[in-house]
């Protein structure tokens, strides 16, 4: 049985070269080779089959005692690819911020579901999320948060302490990530020593060095001045050529677009994207 399956099997296969091709399939052939090819796509941002993160049906609502219920986010629905560059928008109070807080996994939606590369993560414990935060994905806000006693290098191997890397490891990619972000020539001084732009690029090497796929910034440039605002935006179109993927929330309509996609809020929903 099993040697003439395999007879068979064989003269399905092959392929007699001397036997004269039907009519019906030369047509078929010609038919075929005059079909022009599918063009290729010329989009720089094709849209990735599973985004990087996706965001559905999003709410959340702030409960005080005594007062009523501020519903803060409305049902928003939200994805970002990998490597895309998204900037949040909106008046104070539209929900911008917690729905920030919500992609950086510091809080929880009430209703809803959030995914991050493909994982529910918006119902997992306070520790998981943590783990989450700590490996895959780095802040930063419109205020340094630099520990002044310390150095800059042992200021941006901070996170990787509560990741159990060891101390020279630690100091390895500390430093790797200062000359990431231009300031190899200022490994030995305090914040204190720094410029306004510099500790900012200061807190984006440590946002960094977990090398994490995601960067979330809550006005990164608010604490700036215009000129060093530029160049830390710079600093992030360049940070993002090389594939990280980078949110961030601005009150600022230069700023907000600069990014690759521009995300306006209203009355915890989204208003309107321009791309």
């Amino acid at each position: 049985m099993g040697a003439e399956l395999g007879a068979e099997l064989d003269s399905a296969m092959h392929v007699d070269a001397s036997r004269p091709i039907a009519p019906a399939d030369q047509d078929a052939i010609r038919k075929r080779n005059d079909e022009p090819s599918p063009p290729a796509s010329h989009d720089p941002n094709p849209k990735p089959r599973v985004p990087l993160l996706a965001l559905r049906s999003i709410t959340r609502t702030y409960r005080l005692p005594g007062s009523e219920p501020v519903p803060v986010l409305r049902g928003v629905e939200l994805h970002v690819g990998a490597g895309e560059f998204l900037a949040l928008m909106g008046p104070s109070g539209s929900g911008k911020t917690t729905l920030l807080q919500i992609i950086g996994c510091l809080d929880r939606p009430d209703g809803g579901s959030y995914h991050f590369s493909g994982d529910e993560v918006s119902a997992l414990s306070d520790d998981a999320l943590s783990r989450i935060r700590g490996a895959r994905i780095g802040f930063v806000f419109q205020f340094f948060n630099l520990i002044p006693q310390m150095g800059v290098i042992d200021n941006v191997a901070l996170p990787l302490l509560y990741l159990g890397i060891s101390s020279s490891e630690r100091r390895r990619r500390a430093i790797h990530a200062l000359e990431r972000v231009g300031l190899g020539h200022r490994l030995g001084h305090r914040p204190t020593q720094l410029s306004g732009g510099e500790q900012q690029r200061c807190a984006i090497a440590r946002a960094l060095v977990a090398e994490p796929p995601l960067l979330v910034g809550d006005e990164p440039t608010g604490n700036l001045d215009s000129k060093t605002g530029a160049q830390i935006m710079e600093l992030l179109h360049e940070l993002h050529r090389g594939g990280l993927t980078i949110v961030l929330v601005t009150h600022d309509a230069e700023v907000g677009s600069q990014a690759q996609r521009l995300v306006k809020m209203r009355d915890g929903r989204i208003d309107g994207t321009a791309e």
